[in-house]
């Protein structure tokens, strides 16, 4: 498989110029996708989250700006700017966003 880029190579980027939040939603954008895994931008409005699920793959989430609780395999994890998480493969998760949040998440396969 080859890469896919999905933002221009070499330059510098702002993360607000790539996503911005949707009232009452969730917005994503991948920014790169190759036989490797992907990295995907995520903004989530206040109150907005994802509900239990597993994947198949290792995943780390970097919350960029806001907060994001999240629970893996049942254990609660509050992540603050600045912070990384990983979430194992084939462990259950979920993520609430108490205030806008943005995040970015790398899917390792």
């Amino acid at each position: 498989m080859t890469d896919h880029a999905h933002i221009p190579a070499g330059e510098a980027l702002t993360i607000p110029s790539l996503i911005t939040f949707t009232a009452h939603g969730i917005a994503s954008r991948i920014l790169a996708k190759s036989g490797g895994g992907n990295v995907t931008l995520f903004a989530f409005d206040a109150g907005e989250g994802l509900t239990e699920h597993t994947s198949p793959f290792e995943a780390l989430v970097m919350v960029l700006d806001g907060s994001l609780r999240l629970t893996i395999g049942g254990t609660p994890v509050v992540a603050t700017p600045g912070t990384i998480v990983r979430m194992p493969a084939n462990v259950p998760h979920a993520l609430d966003a108490p205030e806008r949040c943005r995040m970015l998440l790398t899917m390792l396969k």
